[in-house]
């Protein structure tokens, strides 16, 4: 093997598939921060329900609590006046705000109710109204996610197992734990306050681990979602950019 080496010292006719120029190996010294960002985690927090006495907002209000009680900053996006998705130019006062929003944050928190075995609508509506990509920008890429839902009756995991697929398709650091509360209705009292039981148990376990997810992660998650058919893709681009210049200018 006689071809030109890669940066870790294989032949590049070893792995012939690979652009040598776009791959890079992993480093564990480039996860090393050498000035960690110090504010607080920046967490937006969504729930799924427009019900007066919402058990979804209920759990994600005691959810905020804890992450304040953590050390973090909250936002609470209240979906009541959000238009449909497609019903609405994206410069719609309530879009611009909720993209706003996400691109402050650094985790979220979602939380649904479950509705026919899913998420609702509401809560779907919110995520659709975050795109994947705004110009070179993508929103969630690279930023942690909690999971929750409310259930009326015996503990099911269906919203939360379904919004696991979208965070992941969101490009979203989705953390292990999550929260399902059954018969939610029981676990509140009448100030809306979540009552001490292991639902409640489970909730600080989970925002705990949001907020150490995205200490752990937020400074380096450039690095983490740096990809190499991405470079490839780009190098590519910009060769097409720059052979496109040179034959304009050798034409004229």
């Amino acid at each position: 093997m006689n071809g030109p080496i890669l940066s870790h010292g294989l032949p590049s006719d070893a792995i012939p598939q690979l652009d040598a120029a776009c791959f890079h190996r992993p480093l564990p010294i480039l996860l090393n921060v050498p000035t960690p960002t110090t504010h607080a985690p920046r967490i937006l927090l969504f729930y799924g329900s427009l019900r007066e006495r919402s058990y979804s907002k209920l759990l994600t209000l005691e959810a905020a609590r804890l992450l304040e009680a953590m050390g973090a900053e909250v936002q609470i996006f209240d979906p009541s006046d959000l238009p449909q998705p497609d019903s609405v130019p994206d410069s719609h006062p309530r879009v611009v705000a909720l993209r706003q929003a996400a691109a402050w944050s650094e985790g979220m928190v979602w939380c649904s109710p479950e509705r026919h075995g899913a998420m609702t609508g509401i809560m779907k509506s919110l995520i659709d109204w975050i795109p994947l990509s705004v110009g070179a920008v993508r929103p969630t890429q690279g930023k942690t996610l909690a999971l929750m839902q409310v259930c009326g009756g015996s503990q099911s995991f269906n919203a939360v197992n379904q919004m696991r697929i979208l965070g992941r398709w969101m490009r979203m650091i989705t953390i292990p734990n999550q929260s399902s509360v059954a018969k939610a209705f029981l676990e509140f009292d009448e100030a809306g306050r979540m009552k001490t039981s292991p639902y409640f148990d489970r909730l600080v376990d989970v925002m705990e681990e949001l907020v150490k997810f995205t200490w752990l992660t937020r400074d380096v998650s450039p690095y983490l979602v740096n990809r190499y058919s991405e470079r490839k893709e780009s190098a590519e681009a910009l060769s097409l950019r720059v052979n496109q210049k040179s034959t304009g200018a050798s034409s004229s």
